[in-house]
């Protein structure tokens, strides 16, 4: 198939070009503002393809790093912008189509879910409250163009991606790996984290299973508190941990983001994606770090 991919050279999207790539699929990198094709321009709401060529399916990746820098209002636009216009962008253009893909993958988050504490979510619970919880709304509700257009649209919820190569995971091994790891907070708060090789393949998996459609978390079967993602991390490298980081140095120096990335906790389950047969290559944290990392 011709896939069509928004942040091809993203953490998720490398990866998920790599997969696709190797079993013979052709990944079309969506380029932001260039002279080749595809390429799209958001602030002038431009996409442009070979005429030629028929977009099988839609990966839709790209959006501002909410990781990187403090979350100024100026920040939290970008932030939102780059998600919704870009996202009804190209739900519009191809809802337009003469000749349709019978599928649109778009990114969301489980920042959807806000801070819920020990709560067990799922895809049928209702949206909490903070910035990240309307970004994600906004997000998903800019792909309906496309589904009102009969187009398949799965609105990926991602957790906390770990991966070797980027992301969560490669900012917390310095600490970690000189001892100087610890729990954030008093580490309660629940993570739902996720294996980058678990994302590329629920992806495939998505892409081949026609029942699948609106939100679908990108989530491990087994969320952990941050505290026992501390104590299995330490494990596997073999270092001590013993070093909390006190919840008001982080709120002094990241404000907001640190919030709604860092406190917020967020149990959630993978139960659509379970329910269609997927089964996930590392399901447990110990399992998913000792193949990062070893």
């Amino acid at each position: 198939m011709n896939i069509l991919v928004s942040g091809a050279s993203g953490l998720i999207g490398s990866e998920v070009s790599r997969l696709l790539t190797a079993q013979g699929h052709r990944v079309l990198p969506l380029r932001r503002n260039s002279d080749s094709m595809p390429c799209w321009d958001i602030e002038r709401k431009i996409v442009q393809l070979d005429p030629a060529q028929q977009i099988d399916v839609v990966i839709h990746l790209a959006g501002e790093n909410v990781a990187q820098g403090r979350w100024t209002a100026a920040k939290k636009e970008r932030i939102l912008r780059s998600r919704v216009e870009g996202t009804r962008l190209l739900a519009e253009f191809f809802a337009a189509a003469p000749t349709k893909p019978r599928l649109m993958i778009s990114a969301s988050a489980i920042g959807f879910y806000g801070d819920r504490g020990d709560e067990e979510l799922d895809e049928t619970s209702t949206k909490g409250t903070g910035f990240l919880s309307d970004v994600s709304q906004a997000w998903e509700a800019a792909t309906r163009p496309a589904a009102e257009a009969g187009i398949r649209v799965v609105n990926t919820r991602f957790g906390m991606v770990l991966s070797a190569d980027g992301g969560a995971l490669t900012k917390v091994l310095p600490p970690f790996r000189m001892g100087l790891g610890g729990p954030v907070g008093n580490g309660s708060q629940y993570m739902s984290w996720v294996s980058i090789h678990d994302v590329a393949l629920a992806i495939r998996h998505i892409m081949v299973q026609e029942e699948l459609h609106g939100p679908v978390n990108i989530v491990a079967p087994h969320p952990v508190t941050n505290r026992q993602f501390t104590r299995v991390l330490s494990k596997v490298l073999r270092r001590p941990a013993f070093f909390p980081v006190p919840r008001f140095i982080l709120s002094f120096f990241l404000g907001e983001m640190a919030r709604e990335l860092l406190f917020a906790s967020a149990q959630v389950y993978p139960r659509k994606l379970q329910a269609s047969g997927y089964v996930f290559a590392t399901p447990d944290i110990d399992s998913a770090l000792q193949r990062l990392l070893r």
